[in-house]
């Protein structure tokens, strides 16, 4: 084969190559377009998935949004509920207790009242009074301080006074003013008493005898 021929047969063989290049690069192209289209359906899809979640949001969204005002507002109409409670409990807390007190001021006008009374049939009204009055102090647990004969106890008792006594120890109660009372155990006013201290020292008669001898001396 002769050189031109040569040459001849690759010119030949480069155009058949260009040719198989160019279908290819045609082959690729139709592809590429036939895929395109399915690739923007598949961005619809996407977004029109990415609407729905959005929109099924702000449905949840707006159904807590008003199951939260709701119970906003049920909170609110409870806590109204209970500050009047409060109110009317610290109105009327005493309302019954006042009830029995009113019963007692009632037993006193008529004793006081009571026409042509003596003073025997006075004492003996008071008397009935007192005890209803103590009945009353009991059913509220209300219970007086024992105080007389007792030894002093500051938790207990206010002292008012000091008396000397040979016949009590120091700091006996030997007298008191007025009555102390505890409520459920807690002091609710502390007795108030008189209690004994030692005597000063003074001397004998047997020792005034002799401190006189002892001076004319």
């Amino acid at each position: 084969m002769t050189s031109q021929e040569k040459v001849s047969q690759k010119t030949d063989e480069k155009e058949h190559e260009d040719v198989e290049i160019g279908n290819l690069e045609e082959i690729e192209t139709e592809v590429l377009e036939e895929e395109a289209p399915e690739e923007d359906e598949k961005e619809l899809v996407s977004v029109e998935k990415l609407q729905e979640q959005l929109k099924k949001k702000d449905e949840e969204l707006a159904e807590q949004k008003g199951d939260f005002l709701r119970e906003k507002a049920d909170l609110d109409n409870f806590r109204k509920r209970l500050v009047k409670d409060k109110e009317d409990s610290v109105q009327f807390a005493n309302q019954r207790l006042l009830k029995e007190l009113v019963q007692i001021d009632d037993n006193f006008s008529r004793a006081l009242d009571a026409p042509n009374a003596s003073l025997k049939t006075l004492r003996e009204g008071i008397e009935i009074i007192q005890k209803q009055f103590t009945t009353f102090l009991k059913n509220q647990k209300v219970v007086p301080v024992e105080a007389m004969g007792k030894q002093f106890d500051p938790n207990l008792h206010e002292v008012m006074t000091q008396l000397e006594s040979e016949e009590h120890e120091e700091n006996t109660v030997i007298q008191e003013y007025s009555k102390g009372y505890t409520l459920n155990g807690r002091i609710l006013c502390s007795a108030k008493v008189v209690i004994s201290k030692k005597p000063s020292s003074t001397p004998t008669k047997k020792e005034e005898k002799k401190e006189n001898t002892d001076k004319e001396e």
